[in-house]
């Protein structure tokens, strides 16, 4: 059974977008995974086609109606998790990714306006995801970016099932710095440890180096992860 992911928006031209190139995209045309976007729009009861009205308590901006949201995830309901991309949501983890990847898909509401009536997320279980601190204009784009995430881990979809396994975050520390030739460029040398063929010094570097940049660019990982002192792997694996 293929992944299958259901986009609720209200501009569902947005899409596939970005996932219809690349590994994504191959997957895509491969039937590795589907892809539905839907306009919230078409659920609106009015002769305006409204889907947003005023803040109660007054403000400013429009807020998502929440009879209209529910239609539209009715429509598309089937068992799989819904979640809905907005700032004030649990920030998306490698950890959350792998679990989505694993199951039989999702389903996705993209915000505008001001966001969701807050009613929303009771009466639909509906999950609120954040892709970072920062605002965008819409939820569409960091919706591209969960299914970008998730669609990279679906078996086939990046060939070798070790690619992964050394990425940034999978292990609790960033990944390791990568070279390739020429050897020397600039007057930069790649490390000498590299070019010495020996797998166990390798590993060690990259897992000291890994280390080494976790604790300068990301701390709060070195402490999210008690230290992230595990050891080393006892060889150098080839990712391609």
């Amino acid at each position: 059974m293929s992944f299958r992911a259901s986009v609720l928006t209200l501009y569902p031209d947005m899409f596939p977008g970005p996932l219809g190139l690349s590994l994504a995209g191959r997957a895509l045309g491969e039937g590795t995974w589907t892809l539905d976007a839907t306009n919230i729009r078409d659920f609106a009861t009015d002769k305006h086609r409204s889907v947003d009205d005023t803040p109660a308590g007054g403000g400013a901006g429009m807020v998502l109606k929440p009879d209209v949201l529910a239609a539209a995830l009715d429509s598309v309901a089937d068992g799989r998790p819904m979640l809905a991309m907005t700032p004030r949501g649990a920030p998306l983890t490698q950890g959350r990714v792998r679990e989505l990847a694993a199951g039989e898909g999702a389903i996705i509401l993209c915000g505008r306006f001001e966001g969701f009536d807050e009613r929303i997320f009771e009466a639909r279980a509906l999950e609120p995801v954040s892709v970072g601190d920062y605002i965008l204009s819409g939820g569409e784009l960091p919706a591209m970016i969960l299914l970008d995430a998730c669609v990279r881990l679906l078996p086939g979809v990046m060939g070798a099932a070790s690619s992964g396994e050394d990425e940034s975050f999978e292990t609790g520390l960033l990944e390791y710095p990568h070279y390739t030739r020429p050897v020397d460029w600039e007057g930069r040398t790649i490390p000498e440890v590299l070019r010495s063929g020996d797998h166990a010094k390798i590993a060690a570097w990259r897992h000291a180096r890994a280390m080494e940049d976790t604790r300068l660019r990301r701390p709060d990982l070195i402490e999210r992860h008690g230290g992230a002192s595990q050891a080393p792997p006892s060889g150098a694996r080839r990712k391609r």
